[in-house]
């Protein structure tokens, strides 16, 4: 499982028939920093995830990748490698609250 800052959405008209009505959101996982870790930076790939959860642009999420997003609820045959599973209220990094949501 990863973290990751929501940065934007996709639409699709045309997907598989199982994909139909799900939400699709870009998801930049979001790295320790070497020089810091107390503090988060972003990486340098983008991910196209499923939202199970109803996130939001800017939001912290967890998010699962390979088999494992598959395990998510309603999701066993649905064509991901992505999925939202958790949407982040606080991260702490040694002993330092290094990020709180803004409506936790």
């Amino acid at each position: 499982m990863y973290l990751g800052k929501v940065i934007g959405s996709v639409v699709s008209t045309k997907k598989d028939e199982s994909m139909r009505g799900r939400k699709l959101l870009m998801v930049r996982p979001m790295l320790i920093d070497p020089d810091d870790p107390s503090k988060f930076k972003a990486g340098a790939n983008t991910i196209i995830a499923i939202d199970t959860l109803g996130a939001g642009e800017g939001e912290l999420v967890m998010l699962a990748q390979g088999s494992s997003a598959r395990q998510a609820n309603g999701l066993k045959e649905v064509p991901v490698d992505a999925a939202i599973v958790g949407l982040v209220d606080t991260v702490s990094i040694l002993g330092q609250r290094t990020y709180e949501a803004k409506n936790s």
